[in-house]
């Protein structure tokens, strides 16, 4: 571990103000997620909204599936006199201030159209922001860096939706929803003065050109890869017993016989310490193991942590169980995203990272979405036990295609 990490240190690189920027963007970038799905959602049941409609609001999240439609543009213009990357993401930055304040504004009961619109514009401005900052992060970061730089990434990210949901729901004790939203808009402005402060990332490859050069020449370079559409059926695979798992994983608990606050106390708080802690280790370790073998090893202990929920089913409600299992898979989980985070950043091409990166990260959301779907008639069908293990299994097919496209033996 006492290794050189592209000519520096281990301390100095951890310590480094890229990894520094890395935690901070992904406070930006976690921050506005929640706002409008659960922190939303329990301002419309608060207000008398129906069931049904709160549900239909979820569609507001699809900016962030198709993000690679607008990508191309970010790569291919410079604005604000900032650079390429500084530019959109300070325009990024302040449109969510703005909308996030104005989203507050609206009433759910008396302004739904409005308060729908605003919602939208949310989600717009912060699929854009992570746009950039993927592609900052790729920019700034060197290769043997990518692991640990994702790692506090993610941890940024899930700092900045636990502020959000959990800081955002007590507050809604204590004073209006719309003074919620404008304390969260005013949590954005250090990330903005961040982005003003921030260097933009050399260009070494150059920019795209013209907009077929930024549209299609991102793709072309890609599909011409050896092991294009394997790469592509591995992201869709990778984490897929993983996502199945979760989405049921609630249901579970309640069903075998834990209690809402001892699921609130063990799975949600304790739990997102743990998933915390995982990233950052994973990290610390693909310093020293690099991103192939990462995803060797932590895409087994996602699944060997997957398996643990069958023996809880065996076990039933006893605390120290449920405790030990949610340590085993939200440590694994987040190790496991960390590693896979990195790797998609390690194969785009810099001169099209924007682009290439919201190809894959919005290829990553469609298994999370599409195989959930049926994880409920699964679990009836197979029972809790039954359901796990084929979780656990179904995860095999992602690290076999590892041999091919990231073989062990290469770090």
């Amino acid at each position: 571990m006492n290794q050189l990490v592209n000519g520096a240190s281990f301390v100095t690189v951890i310590f480094s103000g890229r990894m520094t920027l890395a935690l901070i963007m992904g406070f930006a970038a976690g921050l506005p997620l929640l706002l409008t799905m659960s922190v939303l959602q329990a301002w419309m049941t608060e207000e008398g909204v129906d069931l049904t409609v709160i549900g239909l609001v979820s569609l507001v999240q699809i900016p962030y599936t198709w993000k690679v439609l607008w990508a191309p543009f970010l790569d291919r213009y410079a604005i604000l006199d900032l650079g390429r990357r500084r530019g959109w993401l300070l325009l990024s930055q302040a449109a969510l201030i703005i909308s996030i304040a104005g989203l507050g504004l609206c009433n759910p009961s008396s302004n739904f159209t409005l308060m729908v619109l605003a919602a939208l514009l949310v989600a717009f401005f912060s699929a854009s922001q992570d746009i950039v900052i993927d592609a900052y992060r790729r920019e700034t970061l060197a290769d043997d860096e990518l692991g640990l730089g994702s790692s506090l990434y993610i941890n940024g990210y899930r700092i900045g939706m636990m502020l959000s949901s959990g800081g955002g729901l007590i507050l809604a004790d204590h004073m209006a929803w719309s003074n919620v939203y404008l304390i969260m808009a005013a949590f954005m402005l250090p990330c903005l003065l961040t982005t003003l402060l921030a260097p933009e990332p050399e260009m070494p490859l150059g920019k795209p050109r013209t907009l077929q050069e930024a549209v299609i020449d991102p793709l072309s370079e890609y599909f011409h890869r050896r092991n294009a559409l394997l790469i592509l059926a591995f992201i869709l695979c990778y984490k897929i017993g993983d996502s199945m798992a979760s989405a049921m994983t609630t249901p579970f608990y309640l069903d075998i016989g834990f209690t809402k606050s001892q699921i609130g106390a063990i799975v949600k708080i304790f739990g997102t310490g743990a998933v915390i802690g995982g990233a950052l280790v994973g990290g610390l370790l693909m310093l020293w193991l690099g991103i192939n073998r990462s995803l060797w090893v932590f895409g087994v202990l996602q699944a060997l942590s997957t398996a643990c929920f069958a023996i809880l089913a065996q076990i039933g409600p006893n605390l120290k169980a449920l405790a030990g299992v949610i340590a085993f898979e939200n440590v694994s989980s987040g190790m496991g995203t960390a590693a896979f985070v990195a790797y998609m950043a390690s194969i785009t091409n810099k001169k099209f990272t924007a682009t290439q990166y919201a190809l894959l990260t919005s290829l990553m959301a469609f298994p999370r979405v599409l195989a959930s779907a049926p994880t409920g008639y699964f679990a009836k069908y197979l029972g809790w036990t039954e359901f796990f293990v084929f979780c656990a299994l179904i995860a095999i097919p992602g690290l076999l295609m590892l041999i091919r496209i990231a073989p062990f033996n290469r770090k």
